[in-house]
């Protein structure tokens, strides 16, 4: 077995494995025999309407040939409805040859319904409500738009046939449950579509993060390891005859290899910075969990923003919403990213404030080891913070200035 096939075989486990975790999806079918049988019993369910024919059959009013083809009728009815409802309900549009197959069944499926309304009476009308539950479950849109009005009029043709006047509720039944399958359908089919693009975007967000990683790692590298080999082949041919030149090629090694080290480990810690968009997310969702509820801008202005002030706005809000979740007992929490001018120039603002009883543990008594750190972090960065009580809670404001930090206060 090649390794290729082996990695495919585990990439298709774990795929399994974190699909057993979470609840079956829409547009999915059933994963085992239990998630089949409820969604066969919540079909099923429907059945219970057909009680008009099979108190019809009870009745007595029939002979008992009538009654014995009317069951074997009925019996085959159910079966062919169950088998599309079941197969298509929940499912986007299939192939041509699906729609072909599934188009044959339900016309044999009115053909039915028409003969046993004409044969045993106005009570087997409402087989019909079926026939267009199956149009709006198993034929796409375009198809639907015509079915349903369809066998709403063979429907009522039956009736008037039979001396029924009495059909209008059952037509507006008709139309409704076929329309709103098919309304079902397009909801379930955008669902999917959205689901698939969401992974196509983060298949590609994650290709693009490789390529630029490669395209990285080719710069920091590239030069400093071509530069080693070559000085290495420079010493190795100076080495017999030339000692001191060579040493002094291993000296330009080492200097060398040490530089890429660096870039290397600075290159690292870039990845690692935290951004203040990813955090505004993640902040999202903590408090949500925690049952705060988030008022979070969306996608604020980060333009020109330099990356060691975002980063230290970035360590602010996990530390503020950390703060938060933990300590505060909040029930609201408001979060605000705000650009103003000062006199010492623009700056970028991050406020959080929340309802709660208070801020960090030991925010009473000054501020704890979180905010103390936060504090130098900012103030590295050339920013400040402010944090205490205010009229109903706690509230948090780090500022940040939109230039470097090296050139705060120049003229330019």
């Amino acid at each position: 077995m090649s390794v290729g096939t082996e990695d495919r075989r585990g990439e298709d486990r774990v795929r399994e494995e974190a699909r057993a975790e979470r609840p079956v999806r829409v547009g999915e079918p059933p994963r085992d025999i239990r998630e089949t049988l409820r969604k066969g019993l919540w079909i099923g369910t429907w059945l219970l309407f057909l009680s008009s024919p099979v108190h019809d059959l009870a009745s007595g009013r029939h002979s008992p040939a009538c009654i014995v083809a009317g069951g074997a009728g009925l019996a085959v009815f159910v079966a062919v409805y169950l088998t599309l409802v079941f197969r298509h309900m929940g499912r986007p549009t299939g192939r041509l040859m699906d729609q072909r197959y599934a188009g044959g069944l339900i016309a044999g499926l009115g053909m039915l319904a028409l003969v046993l309304s004409l044969t045993l009476g106005t009570h087997w009308l409402g087989l019909f409500v079926y026939v267009s539950v199956c149009c709006g479950a198993a034929l796409p849109s375009g198809a639907v738009y015509w079915t349903v009005p369809l066998t709403g009029a063979v429907m009522v043709l039956t009736a008037l046939h039979l001396g029924d006047r009495d059909f209008w509720q059952l037509l507006m039944l008709v139309l409704l449950i076929g329309f709103s399958m098919a309304g079902v359908r397009q909801l379930v089919r955008t669902t999917v579509e959205l689901r698939q693009a969401r992974a196509t975007v983060a298949q590609l967000a994650a290709n693009e993060e490789r390529l630029r990683l490669a395209r990285d790692l080719h710069d920091l590298l590239g030069h400093s390891l071509s530069l080693i080999t070559l000085k290495s082949e420079l010493a190795g041919r100076m080495l017999p005859d030339h000692p001191d030149k060579a040493a002094q090629q291993v000296a330009d090694i080492e200097r060398v290899s040490r530089q890429a080290l660096v870039d290397v480990r600075e290159a690292v810690s870039g990845y690692r910075r935290p951004r203040l968009s990813a955090e505004l997310a993640g902040a999202r969702v903590a408090l949500t969990a925690a049952d705060v509820v988030a008022d979070i801008p969306a996608e604020p202005d980060l333009t020109s923003v330099p990356e060691e002030s975002e980063s230290a706005l970035a360590w602010a809000l996990r530390e503020a919403v950390t703060n938060v979740v933990r300590h505060s007992g909040a029930s609201r929490c408001t979060v605000n990213v705000v650009r103003r001018q000062t006199l010492d120039g623009p700056i970028l603002e991050l406020s959080v404030e929340d309802n709660g009883s208070g801020g960090p543990s030991g925010a009473g008594r000054g501020h704890g080891n979180g905010l103390t750190g936060l504090t130098e972090r900012l103030q590295k960065a050339g920013g400040q913070l402010e944090a205490g009580r205010v009229k109903h809670g706690f509230r948090l404001v780090a500022r940040v200035p939109l230039t470097p930090a090296a050139d705060v206060g120049s003229p330019a």
